[in-house]
Formats: structure tokens, sequence, C-alpha cells
């Protein structure tokens, strides 16, 4: 089980997404309570009643909207697909039911200005938690299963490629007189490279680590500049975006595999993984069947 806990999970996702979520669980919870009114609902006796039945749906959509927008770009790095594993999208989805409960006995506060106790309080989110983490679990994990054995499956489709010699590939380059000129933004910091000694670009804040081979042998230098300005200055189909942090050389990639965050590239004798974002799948996996 804790083995399970610690695989890769998907995190990236468009912040519609994240929205469209928001807005389904707080209209399940507005229109579930307006209907069945349980929890003594039913016998609540209040001017304007079905508004504030409705309130609940609203502040459990802007509970769950502030909780998958606001904390994956406020910590970045700890929502990174690098570390993202199954607990702790676990964790996260517990953790907004808790924080829906806690929000909506507050709104119930606000409304009627009846304060509960310490116990009422503990009782009320040891109940909510046993009732959401078994769904949460469930579903993170069904989901687990579902994404690695549709990713692996199709990675074992995609074909074995061998990459012409580096030696080869950088005479090829030389003859056709087409090296590569990657220029910061300052304008002044360039490198200058054949497009088949290049692996891949990577970017990380304000800067992109450019890993090509130099005699046979990677090495990373850094360049002030976005990825998408460094794209724009690379002309070639077969070098491309897989990944919001990633631009691959496809001629480099030796094998594709599978986990249920998506396809993993790897170059240079498997030396290198080059996470592909979903959104990219199917136009790269087109072009890798193509090499």
């Amino acid at each position: 089980m804790f083995r399970l806990l610690r695989q890769p999970y998907p995190i990236e996702e468009p912040a519609g997404v994240a929205l469209r979520r928001a807005a389904l669980i707080g209209l399940f919870v507005g229109l579930f309570l307006l209907i069945f009114q349980p929890f003594g609902i039913a016998t609540w006796q209040t001017p304007y009643k079905t508004p504030k039945i409705l309130g609940y749906g609203v502040v459990s959509f802007a509970v769950t909207a502030l909780h998958f927008l606001v904390w994956p770009r406020l910590f970045p790095a700890a929502f990174s697909d690098r570390v993202w594993t199954v607990g702790k999208a676990i964790l996260l989805i517990v953790t907004n039911i808790l924080l829906i409960t806690v929000a909506n006995r507050l709104y119930l506060v606000a409304l009627t200005g009846i304060k509960p106790g310490m116990s009422s309080w503990l009782s009320m989110l040891a109940i909510t938690f046993l009732i959401g983490v078994f769904p949460s679990v469930g579903a993170v994990v069904a989901g687990y299963v579902i994404r690695l054995r549709q990713y692996v499956r199709q990675a074992a489709e995609l074909p074995v490629h061998t990459p012409p010699a580096v030696a080869e590939s950088v005479h090829t380059e030389l003859t056709e007189a087409t090296s590569l000129t990657l220029v910061a933004d300052n304008e002044k910091d360039t490198i200058t490279l054949q497009p088949g000694e290049l692996l891949y670009i990577e970017s990380s804040d304000n800067y992109c680590t450019v890993v090509y081979l130099k005699n046979g042998q990677p090495i990373k230098p850094l360049l002030r500049s976005s990825l998408s300005r460094l794209e724009g200055q690379i002309d070639r189909a077969d070098i491309v975006r897989c990944h919001r942090s990633f631009v691959v050389n496809l001629d480099r990639v030796e094998k594709v595999t599978g986990n249920a965050q998506g396809y993993k590239l790897h170059l240079f004798d498997g030396q290198f993984q080059i996470p592909v974002a979903r959104k990219y799948n199917d136009s790269l996996v087109a072009q890798l069947k193509a090499l």
C-alpha cells in the first residue's frame, strides 16, 4: 500500500479544468442540500431559505477553486510532476473536503450566530474525513491504474529509435551548413551548435539549460531566456516542445516508456528522461512513429 502511495501521479492541468471541477463540486453540494435537506435543514425556519442553502454550494466552489488553483501556483516545486504522487493526490482531495466542511460550518455560524463547541467541531471533522477518505482514495487509485495501463501499453507500441552516431550527425549538419544559434534575452550571450548535437532544452525560472553533445559528452550551459523565446529561434520539425518546461530533439529519443503521469522520452542511453505533457501526446507520438 505504501509503495502505491509513492507512485507518480499527474498534477498538471489547465486553470479552466480546476475551475470546472470546483463548479461541479459547488453545484453538487448546493443541489444536494437543497433537494434532500439533511442535518436538520428541513426544519430550518428562516427567510430566504433557498438562497441561503445554495450559499453552501458557493462556499464549496470558492474553497475548491482556491485550493486547486492557488497552492500549486504559490508552491510550484511542491506540485511539480517530479515529486507528485498518488499519496499526495489523495491528501490534496481529502484536505479539500475538510476545508469545505470547515468553511460551510463557519458559513452556518455567520447565518445563525450559533457557535459550536470544540467537541462538535472534532466530531464534524472526524465524520467528514471518514466519509470522504474512501471515495477519494478509490478515485485516485482508479485514475492511477487506468492511466498507468494506457501509457505503458501505448509506449510499448512505439518503435525503438536508434539515433545516428554523433560524428555522423555533426558531419551531416556541417555539410548542410545549418548550424543553430540560440540567443539570450540580452542579445549578447549565445550558444551555437549543430542541431544533431542538441538533446533537449529545459526551462527553470528565467533561465534555460541547453543540453547538447560536445565531443560526444553532454554539457549543460545556461542562457537567460524564456523557453518560448528559444523555441521561436528553432525552425526544425524534429526539435519540438513536449512539455511546458522542455523542448526536445526527437532524433535523439532512443525509446519511450510510460507511467501514470504520461510518456517519458529516454535520451543518451537513458541518462535523461524527458516528460511529455498530455496536450502534446498525439502530435508527438505521430512524429515519433514517422522517424
